[in-house]
Formats: structure tokens, C-alpha cells, sequence
């Protein structure tokens, strides 16, 4: 199939999240601060998939065991998920088209469809994520077996129906909320374990023993691998499209520069909860002995003893809680963004959220069921593998298409950006590679 004249093989039929398309007006006139504030709400939205509960475990292991020396992982991380993140926006912003569809209507039909499974697939397991943060959260709160959090996690779906059809806004406004709650938490968290100031300083620095000793490596990639999230380059390219602005090239301009800045910000307090895990896991557990730490219900158990502080654990698990949550909801959005881009076809949101639920929670109530709590842990990072996996199938694509002049027109990367986008490409995809034969090689040497 040749390529139109715009560089893409199909024309765009529908527009991104219809119900929702430019439904949130931007003053034309308005000051910076205005308009500022009419863009904020998607780089939060997208920030809840960098702190996830999937992210929990490799925080707790990498601050337990080696200190501080691991936040400049999760710095290089997040300077890599803004990136990615820029280009996600620009995408959709410039072309009008998210990653799906643009996926859709560049190639044929059978790597469209692959490549449609594969994000499925990475959905699912993010949702499997949430579903087992959520239910651990609830039985550490509540008391609640594990096997029975899992099941309540179905109701989720009724909550976030009810509000997903009083406006987009809304759904913004709940994102935020949580965020504030899981930020406060970690707040309280850093104020009550006194980390120590100056080897958080130096651990912003990267370390050379980060690559001479394998376990730190191991874990380093690890970091990297979960942090940057597929399904988050889907999200973002659809839900730039809800402000209304000029879809000219002096109104994209505009766009990008607002949404750019909403996305950097929010990807920084996404970074400081992140490190925050980290730090609060260095100086409870690794500064007392307790480098084997790397269990979520285990940190749980220990913080109020070793802290001396009663709340600590019950702020732990009510940010757990929220975290689980608020991804829940950003998953619903990915799910929908990515069966309608692919396919063409839409369902109605209930539905796609119930059947994205029941895959989650089929494999986790069956460990659960058949395993436990070392169970669901063991789940939670294969969740995360299998995101990495994912990855490289939504950022290759992501590149070339920003890079397009074609499609892309003034907009497209400049040298500098494009150099940037295809060198983080290649550190992503060599470390999953790595994370991936590390995880592996057990079951075939």
C-alpha cells in the first residue's frame, strides 16, 4: 500500500476518545497561567503509571539492599519517561491520531494486529499489578484475606463508570486527589525515617559499582525496565487531544509547549514518590539491618516497630491502596484507547473494563488461591516483565513516527531530539533484553 501524500497509508477515520475529543476549552487570550492550568490534568494522569504498585517492589528491594546509591536510576529513568513522554503528546497533538491509530494507519494489518496483542498483553499485566497492590492494600488495612481483596477490586469498575460519564475533568480531578493522598503519605514517611541528607545528594549521582556488581545491576535495570510504562505513550497521545484548541500549526504549538510542561512537572512528582520509596526503604531497613527487605507486606510489618512511629504502616498501605487505584483508573483509559485505535471498533466502557478486570484477576485469584502472599509477589514482578517485554513494540514505533517529516511536517524531532529518542530507544530495548535473559535463563540453562 503506498503512502498518501501526509505519509500515512490509511486515512483517520475517527477521532481519539470521541466522547471526550476537545471537550475542555483553552482561552485563546488567556495569560500564561490560564492557559497553563487549562492543559494540567493529563501529565498527571499519565505520572500514576511511573508509580504504580508494580514499581513498589524493585523501590523497596533497591533501597533495602544498597542504600541510596539506586536514586540516580530512578533520576535517569524519569529524564527517559519525559522524553518518551514528549513525543507520546507531540504525536497525538500534530497528527491528531494516538499511537494506536496511528499504528493503524501506517502499517499493515497484521503487524497491526500483532502489535495490538502484544499491548493487550501488557495491559492485562499491568492491570494485574493494580489488582494485586489494591488487594494487598485492603488486606493490610482491613484485614481482609487476599483472596477476597482480589474479588473486591471488581467493584472498582462501578465507581469509575459513575464518574467517567460526568466529564473528563472529573476523572482528572480523582487523579489528582489520589496523587496529593499518595504524595502526603510519602511526605510523612521521608519527615518520620530522618533519612540522612548528603548520601541522598550523592546517590543523585550515578555510581560506577551500579554496573561492576551484578545483583545492583540486576536491580538497577530493573528500575529502568518498570519505570517507563507502555501503556502510558498510548494514554497520553489520545488524552492531549481532549483540550480544545486551534488545530492549526499556531494552536499545535501551543499545545505542545502547555502539554510538555504539565507532562515534565507531573513526571518530577512522579520521580520524587518514586525515590521517596527508595529512601524511606534505605533508612528504615537497609541502615538497621534489614537488607532482605523486599516484601510489601513485609515493609508493612516493620516499619511501625523499627520507626517507633505507630502510623507509619497504616500510611504505607493507605498510599498503596491509593496507588493501586488511581492506576486502575488510567488502565480503563489505556484499554479503551488501545481496542479502538487498533481495531476500529469501540465497546462500551463497562465492558471493556470487565473484561480487562476478569483477565487480571483470574491468574491472581488462582496464586492467590494456590500460593498466598509469596505467591501474588511473584506474580506482581512477572507483571513487570511482562511490560518490558511490551516496550520496545510502543517506543520503536513512537520514534519513527515523530521523526517523520511527512507526518509529522515542523513539527517533526529535531537532530538533537531525534539522536536522544533513538539512543534511549536502544538503552531501553538492550536493558529489557538483559532484565528479560537474567529473569529466564534459570528455566532453559
Amino acid at each position: 500500500m503506498s503512502l498518501s501524500s501526509n505519509g500515512w497509508k490509511k486515512d483517520q477515520t475517527t477521532n481519539s476518545l470521541p466522547e471526550v475529543f476537545s471537550t475542555i476549552n483553552v482561552p485563546v487570550y488567556g495569560s500564561f497561567w490560564r492557559k497553563l492550568l487549562a492543559f494540567a490534568g493529563p501529565g498527571l494522569m499519565v505520572a500514576v503509571g511511573y508509580m504504580d504498585p508494580g514499581n513498589w517492589a524493585t523501590d523497596l528491594t533497591g533501597g533495602a539492599r544498597f542504600g541510596y546509591t539506586l536514586i540516580s536510576v530512578i533520576l535517569i529513568s524519569n529524564i527517559f519517561a519525559i522524553f518518551l513522554q514528549h513525543l507520546s503528546l507531540k504525536l497525538g497533538i500534530v497528527t491528531g491520531r494516538d499511537l494506536a491509530q496511528a499504528c493503524r494507519d501506517n502499517y499493515s494489518k497484521p503487524v497491526s494486529f500483532a502489535l495490538w496483542i502484544l499491548c493487550e498483553i501488557a495491559i492485562a499485566a499491568c492491570d494485574l499489578a493494580e489488582v494485586i497492590g489494591s488487594a494487598i492494600a485492603i488486606n493490610l488495612l482491613f484485614g481482609i484475606p487476599l483472596i477476597a481483596g482480589v474479588l473486591i477490586t471488581v467493584i472498582d469498575v462501578l465507581i469509575i463508570l459513575i464518574f467517567q460519564y460526568k466529564g473528563f475533568r472529573y476523572l482528572e480531578s480523582i487523579v489528582a486527589g489520589l496523587i496529593t493522598v499518595i504524595l502526603s503519605c510519602f511526605t510523612y514517611e521521608m519527615i518520620v525515617s530522618k533519612p540522612d541528607l548528603f548520601p541522598i545528594i550523592a546517590g543523585l549521582i550515578p555510581s560506577a559499582q551500579i554496573v561492576y556488581n551484578p545483583e545492583m545491576l540486576y536491580i538497577a535495570i530493573g528500575i529502568l525496565g518498570a519505570t517507563v510504562m507502555p501503556h502510558n505513550l498510548y494514554l497520553h497521545s489520545s488524552i492531549v487531544q481532549t483540550r480544545k484548541f486551534e488545530r492549526n500549526d499556531t494552536g499545535k504549538k501551543m499545545a505542545v509547549k502547555f502539554a510538555t510542561i504539565d507532562s515534565t512537572v507531573s513526571l518530577f512528582l512522579a520521580f520524587f514518590i518514586n525515590a521517596s520509596i527508595l529512601i524511606v526503604a534505605a533508612a528504615t531497613f537497609y541502615s538497621t539491618g534489614y537488607q532482605d527487605v523486599a516484601d510489601i507486606t513485609d515493609a508493612y510489618k516493620l516499619l511501625t516497630p523499627l520507626l517507633g512511629v505507630s502510623l507509619a504502616s497504616t500510611v504505607f498501605a493507605i498510599a498503596l491502596l491509593a496507588s493501586g487505584q488511581n492506576s486502575t483508573l488510567t488502565g480503563t483509559l489505556a484499554g479503551q484507547i488501545v481496542m479502538e485505535g487498533f481495531l476500529n471498533i469501540r465497546l462500551k466502557p463497562w465492558l471493556r473494563r470487565l473484561i480487562t478486570r476478569l483477565i487480571a484477576i483470574i491468574p491472581a485469584f488462582i496464586i492467590t488461591l494456590l500460593y498466598g502472599e509469596k505467591g501474588t509477589t511473584s506474580l506482581l514482578i512477572l507483571s513487570q516483565v511482562i511490560l518490558s517485554m511490551q516496550l520496545s513494540f510502543a517506543v520503536v514505533p513512537l520514534v519513527q513516527f515523530t521523526c517523520d517529516k511527512r507526518k509529522m511536517g515542523k513539527f517533526v524531532n529535531k537532530p538533537w531530539l531525534k539522536y536522544t529518542a533513538y539512543i534511549i530507544s536502544m538503552i531501553i530495548i538492550c536493558f529489557n533484553a538483559y532484565l528479560l535473559y537474567e529473569t529466564f535463563k534459570g528455566w532453559f540453562l
